[in-house]
């Protein structure tokens, strides 16, 4: 499924005003902590990289600065991924496979994304990066937890 097809017909758009400046739907929350320092770390910078993006966004930036932060967001979110999934591969993760797919799932979707906003297809709103943050806030909540559970587990 296209990340563009997740949001097709919502065209909903945030005013810019003083009211939203420096708000953001990025907050790490210490609830997010999975318990594993190089996990946590890596999840609060895609925090902060996800709301580098809200932040231009919200202040009207233009199509250049926007896609150098989605790149920036990206190519972190692909080294998160990628140490995520040596640890469970080195840890023997019995749900590797599976949580492996998640991660391609969502890097194929926001890699065909930002093809479109290159190409001037699709536009970064509002909904895409509530799909972004209600993503986060599920995977780490639920499938990372998981992770860091049998890591603990594992080392005990």
């Amino acid at each position: 499924m296209r990340l563009t097809g997740c949001l097709q017909g919502m065209t909903r758009t945030m005013p810019i005003s003083a009211d939203t400046k420096g708000m953001t739907m990025f907050n790490w929350k210490a609830e997010y902590a999975v318990g594993h320092p190089d996990i946590d770390s890596q999840h609060k910078r895609l925090f902060q990289l996800a709301a580098e993006l809200h932040s231009s966004m919200l202040a009207g930036h233009g199509k250049e600065i926007l896609n150098r932060v989605l790149n920036n967001l990206i190519s972190y979110t692909k080294h998160h991924f990628a140490a995520e999934e040596q640890l469970m591969a080195d840890s023997g993760y019995p749900d590797y496979l599976q949580h492996k797919a998640k991660h391609d799932q969502l890097t194929a979707q926001v890699v065909e994304f930002q093809k479109d906003f290159v190409a001037g297809r699709t536009a970064i709103t509002v909904d895409l990066l509530q799909f972004l943050s209600n993503w986060l806030q599920h995977h780490i909540g639920l499938t990372d937890r998981k992770i860091a559970a049998y890591l603990h587990e594992r080392s005990a």
